[in-house]
């Protein structure tokens, strides 16, 4: 096993953080690992947010889920979906271009997400942890007026950074599902009931399979948070359309 497949299999969420700072040099490191990601014709529809200011940080801490380590972390990015820049290069050249849409949309995020895993992993290389924040996706309004936000950029996705206590390294990565029911063979296939039991039920340990479903379902899917991260997006969208 290579250093970077291991690596990539041992990653897991980092929510606990010492005291120690990450230095210039290495958060340099991580960041031009992130721009050297792939990118959809090399247009790099992203800008990150490099989080700075203290008291930002501690007011993200909160708009993002009431998540206190947040404000431990020491090292924060925001991934943000950026057409803007190119469509106003375009008016800047005397183009016609049309107004970004839905596809736009999906592209600058798949290029922002892209950059994010290159930073994880660049991060990682240097025993540094990390955790994906997806309620920066939340609270629209807010997260907007805060991180000065124009039309066509989207948060997609946050990044807190940061040495992992010997507690976070030593707990056990929870296990991912079997790769047969996430990987199909040329098309999608369907799973029946007793499959998608398969798949999900070990998740569930003592509960029954049923109980845990249940109590997934209302305490993720159909959350406050969930249900504003869906208003919120649709909100962003808007523009897109």
């Amino acid at each position: 096993m290579n250093e970077i497949t291991k690596s990539l299999k041992d990653r897991k969420s980092v929510r606990v953080f010492t005291e120690k700072e990450i230095d210039e040099s290495i958060k340099n490191e991580i960041l031009l690992c992130a721009v050297n990601a792939p990118t959809a014709g090399n247009q790099q529809l992203y800008t990150i947010l490099d989080i700075r200011d203290k008291e930002l940080q501690k007011k993200l801490s909160v708009t993002c889920d009431n998540q206190p380590f947040i404000a431990d972390a020491k090292f924060v990015l925001i991934f943000c979906a950026d057409f803007k820049k190119w469509y106003d290069a375009f008016l800047d050249t005397d183009c016609t271009p049309r107004k970004p849409a839905a596809g736009d949309f999906l592209l600058a995020v798949n290029d922002a997400v892209i950059a994010a895993q290159n930073a994880v992993v660049a991060a990682e290389s240097f025993g540094i942890g990390s955790c994906y924040i997806g309620d920066i996706m939340e609270n629209c309004e807010i997260h907007r007026e805060m991180l000065k936000l124009p039309e066509y950029v989207f948060p997609a996705a946050m990044l807190v950074f940061g040495y992992p206590t010997e507690g976070q390294i030593k707990r056990i990565k929870p296990e991912r599902a079997d790769m047969k029911h996430i990987v199909h063979t040329d098309t999608y296939r369907i799973l029946d009931k007793n499959e998608r039991n398969e798949l999900f039920s070990p998740k569930a340990k003592e509960k029954s399979y049923e109980d845990w479903m249940k109590a997934f379902c209302e305490r993720k899917y159909n959350s406050d948070f969930s249900v504003e991260m869906s208003r919120s997006v649709n909100e962003y969208l808007k523009e897109w359309k």
